[in-house]
């Protein structure tokens, strides 16, 4: 164990877990363990970590759901920073303005926003993830995204940068993209949602959970593994390629939805990111195009135009 690991566990003292397993807290449920962990329950649990992060220099990783999260087996070496459930409250305010926790889960807020007669959120009853996740990615579906309707954000940078609330203009909202950095926790999101029709917005809820079902694998897996190109679909390259059902060790490509990619029970993270790797560089290959993954992968060398990994964070 590094140095600063071991100095980042004495100043974290019993708030500290060691050698944690991270797979359980993806959707992938695979992966290998990080040295420390802390599961933040209040503000001044983070406050506790930026201290620790800033005096000791220790990698840190922020994990959400897990919903977009791939560990390698090897672990991460840092220490990993988990949410709690003091950050998944929700306000909902008579002229349509919803301040939402990090933590909440999307499907919950989507509901909870539809029951409140509002409208401009069902969309996200079908992504797995939290808030805090969304704004990060700036996640969407079914035409819509977490740019149609952030107003704000509020988030801690473990490295010792700006805390505090912050307009959505900040955060270069793009497809799958934010200027949100490694080290920052977002802690909340104040979003404008528009009055609607609470059984329409039910309804379209009911669609969309219902159109996931039928064309949507469920299992182990992490959702959409590339983003799409221009004028293209991921999928539908991934399957020209002859790649639906694909299979590398405990992995696969999903037979239902060919960006998906399946983990095995018991199976290996390396295994996933093997496939990953096999596929973007076939679909490259066939059709010269280079899919990008929007999984977010740790203690990996990077690929593609995925974010390193070995720096902090």
């Amino acid at each position: 164990m590094s140095s600063s690991v071991e100095r980042a566990a004495e100043l974290l003292g019993h708030a500290a877990e060691r050698d944690v397993a991270l797979g359980p807290f993806t959707t992938y449920r695979v992966g290998g363990p990080a040295s420390l962990l802390l599961r933040a329950a209040s503000e001044p649990d983070l406050a506790l970590a930026r201290k620790v992060v800033v005096e000791t220099g220790v990698r840190v990783l922020v994990v959400g759901k897990g919903s977009n999260l791939l560990v390698a087996d090897s672990g991460f070496a840092g220490l990993a920073v988990i949410l709690g459930d003091g950050f998944s409250a929700i306000e909902i305010r008579p002229d349509g303005l919803v301040v939402a926790g990090a933590a909440t889960s999307l499907p919950v807020l989507a509901r909870r926003t539809a029951a409140a007669g509002l409208t401009g959120f069902e969309w996200a009853v079908g992504v797995p993830g939290t808030v805090g996740g969304a704004v990060r990615m700036n996640a969407g579906g079914h035409g819509s995204d977490m740019a149609a309707s952030l107003v704000s954000w509020t988030s801690v940078d473990l490295a010792g940068g700006p805390d505090g609330r912050a307009p959505a203009a900040t955060l270069e909202l793009r497809y799958r993209h934010s200027s949100v950095r490694p080290t920052q926790v977002v802690t909340s999101a104040e979003l404008q949602l528009a009055s609607g029709d609470r059984a329409e917005s039910e309804t379209q809820i009911s669609e969309i959970v219902r159109w996931r079902r039928e064309h949507q694998p469920g299992g182990q897996n992490a959702g959409s593994i590339f983003t799409n190109p221009p004028d293209a679909s991921a999928g539908q390259l991934i399957d020209r390629a002859g790649l639906r059902g694909h299979r590398r060790g405990s992995a696969h490509v999903s037979p239902k939805h060919a960006n998906f990619f399946q983990a095995d029970e018991g199976g290996s993270a390396d295994d996933v990111r093997s496939l990953i790797l096999e596929v973007q560089q076939e679909v490259e290959a066939r059709t010269g195009v280079r899919l990008e993954p929007e999984l977010r992968m740790v203690g990996f060398e990077p690929i593609g135009g995925e974010p390193s990994t070995r720096g902090r964070g």
